[in-house]
C-alpha cells in the first residue's frame, strides 16, 4: 500500500469535473495503464525470457560438468583398480607357469617369491599357500599359521578348478583380517594339478580411494555384488558393513544415478562394474554440496533480473507518468482556456449588462431626485411646511435613497468599464474597497468580520483594476465560503521591496488539508465538488495573478484558517516578463 502511495500517479484520484464544465478528453488512467502494461511487457518479456533461457542453460552445463567430473573419476580409477588385480592374476600366473609343483613346495623357494612379488609390486601381497588337487595346504609362507588348512570343498576351490582363476571379495577367513585372495591353477593333469593361492591387503585399495579430491562432500569405496563394503566408507560405514543405498544395476559401462540418503540429501552416485573382480567402485556426491556454486550463479542471475526489472519498470512508470502528466496538463490548459474564455464573455455580459440597467435606474433616479428636491424647494418656500418634520423627513429619506441607489449604479459602472480597463494607476485600498462594497451586504448577513488594514498614503501603483478586482473578489469569495457565520477575515497591505505589493487574506474558516495543496491551483480540483464548487475560481485567480506578472502563495491548517498572500508588481509588466 505505501508503494503504491509512491509510484501512484497525481492524476490517478483525480475527481470527476463539476457539473455544468467541459470534460476532458482523455481518460488518463487507461492511457497510463496501457503505457505502463505495454512497455513493460515489451521491456521485460525478451529480459525474462533471456534470464531463463541463460538460468536454465548454465544450470544444465554446471550439472553436466559435476556429471562428467565423476564419470571421469569413476573410469580412471576402474582402470586403477582393474589394472591392479590384472597384473597380480599376470603376476601369480608366471609363477606357476615357470615352477613346478615341486619347487612351489619349497617352503625357501616359496619365501623367496613373495620376497619377490613384495618388491617388485611394492607390497600389497600378504602370503603365498600352495594347495594340492586335494584341497590341502601343502606349503605355505606368510604370518600367520595356516599350514595344512583343508580348503577341499569350498566354493572358490572349485571354481578355480573348474575355470583357473579365482578373484574373492574381501572376507575374514582364518586370518580374521579383512583380505582378498587371487588364486591361479598350475600343471595340466586333472588328477595332479596344483592351486598358488596369495592373500592381499586391501589397503592399496583403501590409499587408491582415500586420496581422491571428490568435491561435495564425496566419497569413493568399492562394495562387492552383495552390497557389503569392500573398502571403508567417510559416510556410510567400515569394511564388510552393508551399504545403506540401493545396489546399482548392472552394466559395462560407467553409469550414474540419483538417490536419496536416509536424511533425504539427494545424493548423485558414479558407478561401475570391475569386471576382473567381484568389485563395484562406487563415487558417491551430495548434491547440495556439489551445486553450491550453482547456488551463488543464480542468485546472481535473480538479482540481475531483479535489479534489471527494477531499472526498467521504474523507468517505465516514471516516464508514462511524466508523459500523461503532460497531456494531463496541456488537456486542462486546454479546458481551463476554453472556460477563461467563457469567463471572460460571460464577466463582459455582466458589464455590458450592468452597464445597461445602470443607465436605465439612473434616468428614473434623475427624475425622482429632481422631484425630491422641488418637494424640498417648496415646503422651505411655504412656513406652513417649514417645520413639518415629518414631512421634510420623509423627503430626506426620498433623497439619501436616491443617493444610495446612486452609489450602486456607479459602482456597477466602474465594475463595467473596469472588465475592460487597460492598465492604469490604482490605489489599491480603493480596489478593495470596491469590491467589499459588492460583498458587504453578505458578510452583514452572515455577520462576518472584515478587517482592511492598509498604510496610511500608500502610493498608487500601475495595474490592470479589473484583473485586480477580480482577483480580490475570487479570492475574499473563497474565504466566504470557508468561515462559518460569524467568522473572520482580516485583510492587510504591505510593501514588500520596492518592486512588490503583497495582499493578504487571513481567514479563520475550515482551512484546506495538506495533501489537497498542492493542487488548488489546478483546474477543476474542487474540495466542494457536488456542493456548488467548480474548482475554477482559484485557477482562474492563479492565471490573473501570472497575468499581471505576480504570484500567489498559500498556507493553511485544518480546522484554524487559510492565509493567501498575492505579490503584486508595481509597475506594469509585458508578455515577455510574466512568470
Amino acid at each position: 500500500m505505501n508503494l503504491w502511495r509512491i509510484i501512484k500517479p497525481p492524476f490517478w484520484d483525480r475527481g470527476e469535473a463539476a457539473p455544468g464544465t467541459s470534460h476532458h478528453q482523455f481518460d488518463y488512467r487507461r492511457i497510463w495503464k496501457l503505457a505502463v502494461i505495454l512497455t513493460g511487457g515489451v521491456s521485460l518479456l525478451p529480459l525474462i525470457v533471456i534470464t531463463v533461457v541463460n538460468y536454465t542453460a548454465m544450470q544444465r552445463a554446471i550439472e553436466s560438468e559435476f556429471q562428467l567430473r565423476a564419470v571421469r573419476i569413476v573410469s580412471n580409477n576402474r582402470r586403477a583398480i582393474s589394472f591392479f588385480l590384472t597384473e597380480r592374476k599376470a603376476a601369480l600366473d608366471f609363477i606357476v607357469h615357470d615352477n613346478s609343483l615341486e619347487d612351489l613346495k619349497n617352503p625357501e623357494r616359496l619365501a623367496n617369491i613373495l620376497a619377490d612379488l613384495g618388491r617388485s609390486f611394492g607390497g600389497g601381497f600378504v602370503d603365498l599357500g600352495v594347495i594340492d588337487a586335494s584341497g590341502h595346504q601343502v606349503n605355505y609362507v606368510g604370518p600367520y599359521r595356516l599350514e595344512g588348512k583343508d580348503y577341499s570343498g569350498q566354493e572358490w576351490f572349485e571354481q578355480v578348478a573348474e575355470y583357473g582363476v579365482h578373484v574373492s571379495d574381501v572376507f575374514l577367513g582364518f586370518r580374521k583380517v579383512p583380505h582378498m585372495v587371487i588364486a591361479v591353477k598350475g600343471g595340466t593333469d586333472v588328477d595332479s594339478f596344483y592351486v598358488l593361492r596369495a592373500a592381499l591387503s586391501i589397503r592399496p585399495f583403501e590409499s587408491l580411494l582415500s586420496n581422491l579430491e571428490l568435491s561435495g562432500e564425496g566419497d569413493a569405496f568399492l562394495i562387492n555384488r552383495e552390497g557389503v563394503l569392500q573398502t571403508p566408507s567417510r559416510h556410510y560405514g567400515d569394511v564388510l558393513g552393508e551399504l545403506p543405498l540401493p545396489l546399482p544395476k548392472y552394466t559395462p559401462q560407467t553409469q550414474l544415478m540419483e538417490e536419496r540418503n536416509a536424511a533425504g540429501e539427494e545424493l548423485l552416485i558414479g558407478y561401475r562394474y570391475i569386471e576382473e573382480g567381484p568389485f563395484i567402485l562406487m563415487v558417491v556426491k551430495k548434491k547440495k554440496e556439489l551445486m553450491k556454486p550453482w547456488d551463488r550463479v543464480r542468485l546472481e542471475l535473480i538479482v540481475f533480473l531483479l535489479v534489471s526489472a527494477t531499472v526498467i519498470l521504474t523507468v517505465i512508470l516514471g516516464m508514462s507518468t511524466y508523459m500523461v502528466r503532460r497531456i494531463q496538463v496541456a488537456d486542462e490548459k486546454r479546458v481551463a482556456t476554453l472556460h477563461q474564455v467563457e469567463y471572460a464573455n460571460k464577466m463582459a455580459s455582466i458589464g455590458r449588462l450592468a452597464a445597461s440597467v445602470a443607465h436605465e435606474i439612473n434616468n428614473p433616479l434623475a427624475v425622482i431626485n429632481e422631484k425630491a428636491g422641488l418637494l424640498q424647494d417648496l415646503f422651505k418656500l411655504k412656513k406652513q411646511y417649514e417645520h413639518d418634520e415629518r414631512l421634510l423627513g420623509l423627503v430626506d429619506s426620498v433623497v439619501a435613497s436616491v443617493d444610495r441607489a446612486g452609489t450602486i449604479t456607479k459602482r456597477l459602472l466602474n465594475f463595467a468599464r473596469n472588465l475592460e480597463a487597460e492598465v492604469e494607476e490604482v490605489r489599491i485600498e480603493e480596489v478593495i474597497e470596491q469590491v467589499l462594497g459588492f460583498i458587504g451586504k453578505e458578510a452583514e448577513l452572515r455577520d462576518i468580520d472584515i478587517r482592511l488594514e492598509v498604510p496610511e498614503d500608500f502610493p498608487p501603483f500601475e495595474c490592470d483594476r479589473g484583473k485586480l478586482q477580480q482577483i480580490f473578489l475570487n479570492i475574499i469569495n473563497n474565504a466566504f465560503a470557508a468561515v462559518e457565520d460569524g467568522g473572520h477575515l482580516n485583510i492587510r497591505v504591505e510593501k514588500k521591496k520596492p518592486d512588490f505589493v503583497v495582499a493578504i487574506f487571513e481567514d479563520d474558516g475550515c482551512g484546506i488539508p495538506e495533501e489537497d495543496l498542492a493542487r488548488i491551483f489546478e483546474p477543476f480540483y474542487s474540495t466542494k465538488t457536488g456542493q456548488g464548487g467548480t474548482g475554477l475560481g482559484l485557477s482562474i485567480t492563479y492565471g490573473l495573478v501570472q497575468e499581471i506578472g505576480g504570484h500567489i502563495q498559500v498556507k493553511s491548517q485544518v480546522g484554524k484558517g487559510t492565509r493567501f498572500k498575492v505579490y503584486i508588481p508595481t509597475r506594469a509588466v509585458g508578455k515577455e516578463e510574466r512568470v
